[in-house]
Formats: structure tokens, C-alpha cells, sequence
């Protein structure tokens, strides 16, 4: 049995390859997954299969299925596909390429897509009429299908996820992170939406996937309220947010710049910011919470200030990881006189806190009818 399918003829360095589009259908059929994992590194003609990666790919496909997109898909084959020119073709680039079903195809590229679409299939068959590019090229030896794997990734550049964010017009958190950026005037004139890190010299406070990630954590409870409702949501808790960080007045006045504040405080800094639209959400429940905002302006932002130390600051190093993120939402709280979590009042990091705000003679309640 064959599948035939449109396709052209070309030329790449030395080999004669063929752009075809193939159907969906097709896919669980021509292309079988070889567990590499049982082959040694040396011998292995493909990485192998991620298979938690399946599930997310196979949902990509099916919530999208009317406007989803994937790279043409490389492989080498191993038998002898047939070639007819169409009449009155010109050259002969254009034809139909005949492939007989059991030959053996390697993946050189998009092994997961091709995992993905064959999932997704399962689960709505009626996307197999669907079309995808696959370039296809002779099969030669192991070393061939190695050299091709590593030429096809080794330029291969991940984009940034500020950029994803930024393009991304799927995520209902980042359509409202970017509607909330474009009106809280901090954050519009200084937050760079391209990179993932700020560069020592950049003239930005925030980047975009920090604030992604703080909007992740002020919205939680939220994930399926409408769209316009969350941003509205961003914008209130930050402009609110925004009138008690006299910091980032001062940048955004040019009063200081970026680089002097990065330098001597760590209020933009992501763990802060993180910080802070963790216990937004909290925080918003609360009928007087503006008011409670305040107390942000009385905070010690400076890094010399020793409440820091092993709370964001290791070895005079502001750290972000999941513990800092925690230990400084924690501070805040205690500053604002928010009730703590017994989660919150109980672990060593955040009884640390605790116990040097006492001595230093601030007092806070204890939320004892909470286990969060």
C-alpha cells in the first residue's frame, strides 16, 4: 500500500530531497517512535522521546484548531520513494511522491509534533484531513541522521519569554498583563518587553515576563474570569501599588536612574515584585486594602538593610528563587499588618522573619483559622 502525496523536488548541497504535505492521518502511520532509550547514546539516531511533552502538544492542536501552527517536519526514509513529474511541469520540481506504507522513516526533526498530532488524532479524528510540510531526505547511515540532528538544533535559538509574552495572543494572562502594562505608567515607560534579563547599564526597572509572573500569582483564583475583568483587576492593585513605591516615582521621574536603584535597593527587584502580586491577592479581599498599601512606603528597600539577609539576600546577592519568593512575600505582609498563614508563621525561614520583626518591636496578627 502507498500513500501519495504533492510534492517537490530539490536540491540541497548534494542531495536531492523532496517538500511534500502530507495529512495528519498519515503521520501515526509513516512516522513510528523508537525508544532510544534503550539504544546507547552513541548508537541513538534521534534524542529521546519526552513523553510529558505529548499531552501538551495534542491540547495545543485541539483548543486550536482552527488556527494552530507547526514547523515542517524532517525525516530520512529508507526505501525508495517513487517520483512522478507532473505533465507540463517545467523542470520537473513539481510532482507527486508515492511512499510505501511500512518503510522505515527516522525523525530527524519534530518527533514530539509528530507525537502530538498522533495523539490528537485519537481524540478528534476528524483533524487527520489536516495537512503538515515534511521535507524528506535519503537515509544514509547512523552518522548521517546524528550530523543532521545536530545540524538542525545546534543554531536553533529559544526565544525569550518576554517575547513569547509579548506575541502572545492565546494566553488570557498575557493579553491582560499587556493591557495592564499599557496603562500603568510605571510599567509602560519602564519595562522591557524583549529580554528575559536586564543587561547592567539597561535604563528599564521590570521585565515583562517578571510581571507576567507576579500577574500569575495577584490572579490566582482567577484563571477563568473574563479577560477585561482581570486586566481591570492588574491595573487597580498596581497603580495602587505604584503611588506608595516612591522608588519607582524616582526613576520614572529621572530623579534616579534604573542603574543607581538596581544598585543600592532591591524594591524592582522580581523577587519583590513576585512578592508582591502574591500577597495582592490576598491582600484585595480586604475592604481597606488600599489603605493598607501604605505601609509599603515605611519598608527599608535598601540591601544594606540586614532584615534582608537570608530572606532575598544570600552572600550579598539578591536571590529568586521559590524560598526567597516566599520569605519575602512574608516580610511585606508582617510590614503591612496582614494576618500570616500558620503555613507562613511556622517555617524556619519565615519564623526567622518573625522573630527579628518582634524584637524589632512590630507586632502582627496570626491568622490561626488558616492551614494555607
Amino acid at each position: 500500500m502507498y500513500v501519495h502525496v504533492p510534492a517537490m523536488r530539490g536540491q540541497l548541497g548534494s542531495r536531492t530531497y523532496y517538500s511534500c504535505l502530507m495529512p495528519l492521518s498519515a503521520v501515526p502511520q509513516m512516522f513510528k517512535f523508537t525508544d532510544w532509550s534503550e539504544v546507547t547514546p552513541e548508537a541513538r539516531e534521534q534524542r529521546v522521546l519526552n513523553t510529558k511533552r505529548i499531552p501538551e502538544l495534542a491540547n495545543y492542536i485541539l483548543e486550536n484548531e482552527d488556527d494552530y501552527l507547526f514547523a515542517s517536519i524532517t525525516a530520512s526514509y529508507k526505501g525508495e520513494p517513487i517520483y512522478s513529474e507532473l505533465q507540463n511541469g517545467g523542470d520537473g520540481s513539481l510532482g507527486m511522491l508515492k511512499l510505501r506504507l511500512g518503510d522505515e522513516f527516522i525523525i530527524n526533526d519534530g518527533q514530539h509534533r509528530c507525537a502530538g498530532i498522533a495523539e490528537a488524532i485519537k481524540k478528534n479524528p476528524l483533524i487527520g484531513d489536516h495537512t503538515i510540510s515534511v521535507l524528506l531526505f535519503p537515509y544514509e547511515n547512523t552518522d548521517r541522521v546524528q550530523q543532521m540532528f545536530s545540524d538542525l538544533n545546534r543554531y536553533v535559538e529559544k526565544t525569550s519569554k518576554s517575547l513569547d509574552i509579548l506575541f502572545d495572543k492565546r494566553d488570557p494572562f498575557s493579553i491582560a498583563t499587556m493591557f495592564a502594562l499599557d496603562r500603568v505608567e510605571v510599567f509602560k515607560q519602564l519595562t522591557e518587553k524583549v529580554n528575559m534579563a536586564l543587561k547592567s547599564k539597561d535604563t528599564k526597572l521590570f521585565t515583562l515576563a517578571a510581571l507576567y509572573d507576579a500577574n500569575r500569582e495577584l490572579l490566582k483564583g482567577y484563571e477563568n474570569a473574563d479577560i477585561e475583568e482581570n486586566a481591570n483587576r492588574l491595573v487597580e492593585f498596581w497603580s495602587s501599588v505604584a503611588e506608595h513605591m516612591p522608588d519607582w516615582k524616582d526613576v520614572l521621574t529621572r530623579f534616579k536612574t534604573s542603574v543607581e536603584l538596581r544598585a543600592e535597593k532591591i524594591s524592582a527587584h522580581s523577587t519583590v515584585l513576585r512578592a508582591l502580586g502574591g500577597l495582592g491577592s490576598e491582600l484585595m479581599k480586604d475592604p481597606d486594602w488600599k489603605q493598607r498599601l501604605a505601609g509599603l512606603e515605611k519598608i527599608d528597600w535598601s540591601k544594606k538593610n540586614s532584615d534582608w539577609e537570608n530572606v532575598c539576600i544570600i552572600a550579598n546577592s539578591v536571590v529568586s528563587n521559590r524560598q526567597a519568593r516566599a520569605a519575602t512575600k512574608t516580610y511585606i505582609k508582617a510590614k503591612l499588618g496582614m494576618p500570616l498563614t500558620k503555613a507562613e508563621a511556622s517555617v524556619n525561614e519565615v519564623s526567622t522573619i518573625v522573630a527579628s520583626l518582634k524584637q524589632a518591636g512590630v507586632t502582627f496578627p496570626v491568622d490561626q483559622a488558616s492551614s494555607n
